[in-house]
């Protein structure tokens, strides 16, 4: 059965267990060394996955200042004043590592933000993210409620087998001003909290596929970087 929980800001915090003081597995969760570690592919009109600064006074978002994560619990790492935004108008991006697990019990997640000017956009955007196997978000960024805040995304994966697992956020627009994500504190860390969700094998690293919204792109001026 799937495990997944998400708290938004300091109003619902959660702690799961173990993993809280293990060292998290993967390379650069919280992007404080630039995409270091990670590869940044898809496809895009004017502006691949970017690091930026998150805190809360630069204007690191066409004009909006993002702060840092406010998520108790989660990742290991701090969560540092960087993180990864997704902003292009019309494009598939994806970003991408592979990390080795052994046999074993992982807790594993990441933090997103919404950022406000883009959630005003008139054109959507799909969002997914999947660690290990496990798809811990996948949703329609205007379908959000939160916006403006910090969402913790996570859960416990039972990996039977050695091997290389991919981790991959996948983000998709369709034309006119869209609605943006900002990503931080990706993590995997050892547990030993049952249940979770048993994967069996070692994934293939393909990509998420994403369903098409049917939006029609409304005509916009294209952004510009700050």
């Amino acid at each position: 059965m799937n495990f997944v929980k998400k708290s938004v800001g300091l109003l619902a915090c959660f702690a799961l267990l173990s993993g809280a003081h293990a060292a998290n597995v993967l390379v650069n969760g919280s992007f404080e060394s630039g995409l270091s570690g990670w590869t940044a592919g898809g496809t895009q009109a004017s502006f691949p996955p970017l690091v930026v600064t998150t805190d809360g006074t630069t204007n690191c978002c066409f004009g909006e200042a993002v702060p840092a994560s406010t998520i108790s619990g989660g990742s290991p790492d701090l969560a540092g004043t960087h993180g990864v935004y997704f902003v292009d108008d019309l494009a598939r991006q994806t970003l991408r590592q592979s990390v080795l697990l052994s046999v074993g019990s992982y807790e594993i997640g990441f933090d997103a933000y919404v950022p406000n000017n883009g959630f005003a956009n008139a054109g959507d955007a799909l969002f997914a993210g999947t660690i290990a196997g496990i798809t811990l978000a996948d949703f329609s960024v205007h379908g959000q409620r939160t916006h403006g805040g910090w969402v913790h995304y996570a859960g416990i994966a039972q990996i039977l087998f050695d091997g290389a697992y991919d981790v991959s956020f996948n983000f998709t627009t369709f034309g006119g001003a869209s609605a943006d994500v900002v990503i931080d504190r990706a993590y995997i860390v050892t547990t030993d909290q049952g249940g979770g969700t048993v994967i069996n094998g070692v994934p293939e690293p393909t990509g998420l596929l994403l369903a098409g919204l049917g939006l029609a792109g409304l005509a916009a001026t294209r952004r510009r970087p700050d």
